[in-house]
């Protein structure tokens, strides 16, 4: 609920601090006033676009402020708060702060958050809802119609199952699209690469294999040298009979151990002629061996050198060098599988995407069921009301057309018409072709107080609805908004006072000008002031003890 409104420098205010309380709360002033001002602020605190033309002439600047109370931490605006953590110490508290310069620049506070007007737009809905006077021009459009139902239906899960079912749905057939036009593509390039991968699985050259292909048929080409060369150096080392390099290497190592005595300077030099005999020992084993296992195999060396040049041959034809065939082989091999998945994918999507449909057409069958259901309880309920408003004929149906082949919507696939009758004898027809300016007004009244008391909104805001009103059918308007105020908080600007003697409370709007300047005040008015204000609005500004007495009777009925 509303608590209080602070207003700094917009339009022709200078400065107004407004308490409001729960019921309904009527707002009354002459023509230009600025009744509607309150609205216009609180419009900002909840998002509209900041327009600088707001800020009053002699200011730099222009600020709102208002004060909601919640009613407890699990309403949806509590949740919201808490989700978005912003939150303050009382969570039952919530204060929208908005400042507009002169320079264009907008800045927003939520509980002293700074916030876009993005996320003021986010909470606005569940703090308040406006119903503005031209909102019944709106009514004759199909989709304000179908929002109006489905508000007053409430069946926001039915709404989310189409929503997301129609994305699915939306999905599967973009997705069917883009794969049938691939299609032909992909079975060429599937057919190549089964024929390239096939040949390299045939192949089957392994990770780093050809290296040692490469080096096992130099090895075996060369087997023979390598053999007399080894042979050699065995023979120079160690195995020859004189003057091998072993034996002199012993002799001079004798000798040299032998002087050790005479100069002890001789023992390092020893020492590393002793390693060397070591190593000189170690070499020809290893040499040895290495000459005991050289091959001689013709046979082995054809198969090497057959591999290889097949190798360069695969190689070759993918125009790559032969040590990245492994890595190309498992790279097409990767491409095979995710075709042939594409290719599986390809084959079932068409029964996935009539899935989604019948998954879509059932959800919207289901949603279709609520809106028939909800229409016709809003349809009694708005053609009675229409009766209350001075049109003792008046029908009212709303016709819910479920178009089975109708294109997919997020919304369904639903026609929404409301049709009327104000004459007797008359057929019902679509709104904007049959009702007249004044009865088109007030069927969306009606509609409006109607749908507002399903809303989970606790302040609601009415900006003159009751134009082209009058008479008794003003006094049941009036009686209308006070019934709606016993479960909300309503606030109404009116200029009738059948509807203002119906308010629980009344604000009165003067505009006070010294000839230089304008300023707008709202004062709240006590018993006596709402009978000459309701006196006032009965009959002009000459307020006569005639209008006074009705206007106090007016009161005491409210």
């Amino acid at each position: 609920m509303l608590l209080h409104m602070q207003i700094r420098n917009l339009a022709v205010v200078r400065q107004l601090d407004v308490d409001f309380n729960s019921g309904m709360t009527a707002i009354t002033g002459e023509t230009g006033a600025g009744k509607s001002i309150a609205l216009d602020a609180l419009g900002l605190c909840l998002g509209d676009r900041a327009d600088v033309d707001l800020i009053r002439a002699d200011a730099d600047k222009a600020e709102v402020s208002a004060t909601f109370q919640l009613a407890n931490a699990k309403c949806p605006a509590a949740q919201w708060l808490h989700e978005q953590e912003l939150q303050d110490d009382e969570p039952c508290t919530c204060v929208l702060r908005r400042i507009i310069t002169r320079e264009g620049r907008s800045k927003a506070w939520i509980n002293g958050y700074p916030v876009t007007a993005s996320q003021l737009k986010q909470l606005a809905p569940l703090l308040v809802n406006i119903h503005g006077q031209h909102e019944h021009q709106l009514l004759t459009r199909p989709e304000h119609q179908l929002s109006l139902l489905d508000a007053y239906a409430r069946h926001q899960a039915l709404l989310d199952d189409v929503q997301t079912a129609y994305q699915n749905w939306y999905g599967l057939r973009k997705q069917q699209k883009q794969l049938h036009q691939q299609q032909a593509d992909m079975e060429s390039r599937l057919q190549l690469l089964s024929y390239q991968v096939s040949e390299l699985n045939e192949f089957a050259l392994a990770d780093g294999e050809f290296d040692e292909l490469e080096q096992q048929h130099k090895r075996l080409a060369n087997s023979a040298a390598l053999v007399e060369d080894s042979a050699f150096a065995l023979n120079a080392i160690y195995e020859g009979e004189h003057n091998n390099a072993y034996s002199l290497l012993q002799s001079a190592l004798s000798r040299l151990e032998q002087q050790l005595d005479t100069d002890p300077n001789l023992a390092e030099t020893v020492r590393m002629l002793s390693e060397a005999s070591v190593q000189v020992e170690e070499a020809a084993r290893e040499l040895r061996h290495y000459q005991d296992n050289i091959e001689l195999d013709d046979e082995q060396l054809v198969l090497a050198e057959r591999r290889v040049t097949q190798a360069v041959q695969l190689a070759r034809k993918h125009q790559l060098e032969p040590r990245q065939l492994y890595a190309h082989h498992q790279q097409l091999l990767t491409e095979l599988e995710q075709l042939e998945t594409s290719q599986a994918e390809s084959a079932d999507i068409d029964e996935r995407v009539d899935q989604a449909a019948r998954a879509y057409r059932d959800a919207a069958l289901k949603l279709s069921a609520s809106r028939e259901k909800a229409a016709n309880e809003l349809s009694e309920r708005i053609a009675k009301s229409m009766q209350q408003l001075n049109m003792p004929h008046g029908r009212f149906v709303i016709e819910v057309n479920h178009q089975t082949q109708a294109p997919a919507t997020r919304l369904g696939t639903d026609e929404i018409c409301f049709t009327v009758t104000t004459n007797p004898g008359q057929p019902l027809q679509a709104l904007a072709k049959i009702a007249s300016g004044g009865e088109l007004s007030r069927i969306s009244l009606a509609i409006q107080v109607i749908t507002a008391s399903q809303l989970v909104t606790p302040t609601l805001m009415f900006d003159e609805v009751d134009v082209g009103v009058s008479g008794a059918t003003a006094a049941t308007v009036g009686k209308l908004l006070r019934q709606l105020g016993e479960s909300n908080q309503v606030i109404c600007v009116t200029h009738l006072p059948q509807v203002a003697a119906k308010a629980h409370q009344q604000l009165r709007v003067d505009k006070i000008t010294d000839g230089a300047s304008t300023e707008t005040t709202m004062v709240r008015l006590d018993q006596d002031d709402r009978v000459i204000e309701l006196a006032r609005l009965l009959g002009g500004d000459e307020i006569t003890a005639a209008t006074k007495a009705n206007a106090a009777e007016l009161l005491a009925v409210g």
